[in-house]
Order: C-alpha cells, then structure tokens, then sequence
C-alpha cells in the first residue's frame, strides 16, 4: 500500500454583502469571503492538499480565477473535481486535520457541521475529519479581522 501526504492553505478577505462559507457549512456572520468562488477557504486548502498528495496541478490550474464561466462556483464542486482526479490515480482519502485561523466568528459551535459536511464531500467517515479553530493573536490582516486563513493535511493510500 502506497500512502501520500499533501498540504494545502488559503486566505481570502472578509467584506460585507457575502455569505460566509467554511468547510462546507453557511455560518451566520455580518461579512463573508472574497473570491472567485465562493471562497470557502477552508475547502480550499483542503483541495489543494488533496491535489498536492497526488502530484497534481494547484487548484488554480483546475479552477483558474481568470475563468469567467465558473464564477461563484461551489468549492464543493471544486473539491469533487479534486476527487475525481485522485480516484482516476487510484488514490482515496484517508483522513484529512486541517485548521482555520480567524479572529471571528468562532469555529466550535460550528466543527461538527463541518467535520460531517467534508466527510460527506470526501466519502470518508467524520471520525477521519478534524477541524480546529485558531487565533492570530491580533496580529496581521486576520487579527484585525479582515480575512481568515486555513491549512490542511491529508493523506491518501492507494
């Protein structure tokens, strides 16, 4: 058995007039994140880590910015191609230990929705999903609370 380790990270500015989308889930909070997509940033670093496992192209290869057609798209989606990609390789998802680094909101409340939402996405069991939430401290744009960070780790076997 072949096992592969990926790293993936992303960060997205807060502004006011977007839903807030983290890990798959819709949390309540008066800003959201900035992007192409709908900037779940979390999902993000998750498909790059996944990708990254696998010896793939970034996300932005898949999914490039400049692309006006997939404008707003789904990170869900964005992840599935992520999937679809490794399972081509032979490879499957073990599990995957990813934190978000935000001032604001809090993660706790909302963990389980998430850890259920991307075992969902990744066809694994949530007890091979975990999702930490951290500060910066007050440090830099996201202690300042202008953007919010996420890293992930994933393995994969084949």
């Amino acid at each position: 058995m072949t096992h592969r380790t990926g790293i993936g990270y992303d960060i997205h500015r807060l502004v006011a007039g977007r839903p807030l989308w983290l890990g798959g889930v819709q949390i309540p909070f008066e800003k959201g994140l900035d992007g192409h997509s709908d900037a779940d940033a979390l999902l993000h670093a998750i498909t790059d880590a996944i990708l990254g496992a696998a010896a793939l192209p970034d996300i932005g290869h898949f999914f490039p910015p400049s692309d006006p057609s997939i404008k707003d798209i789904a990170s869900s989606t964005m992840l599935a191609r992520a999937i679809r990609e490794v399972h081509l390789l032979g490879y499957k998802v073990v599990n995957v230990d990813a934190v978000i680094i935000a001032e604001a909101p809090k993660i706790a409340p909302h963990r389980e929705a998430m850890r259920k939402a991307i075992a969902l996405l990744l066809g694994i069991s949530v007890s091979d999903v975990q999702v930490k939430g951290k500060t910066n401290e007050g440090l830099d744009a996201i202690g300042r609370g202008e953007a919010i960070a996420a890293q992930a780790v994933v393995l994969l076997s084949q």
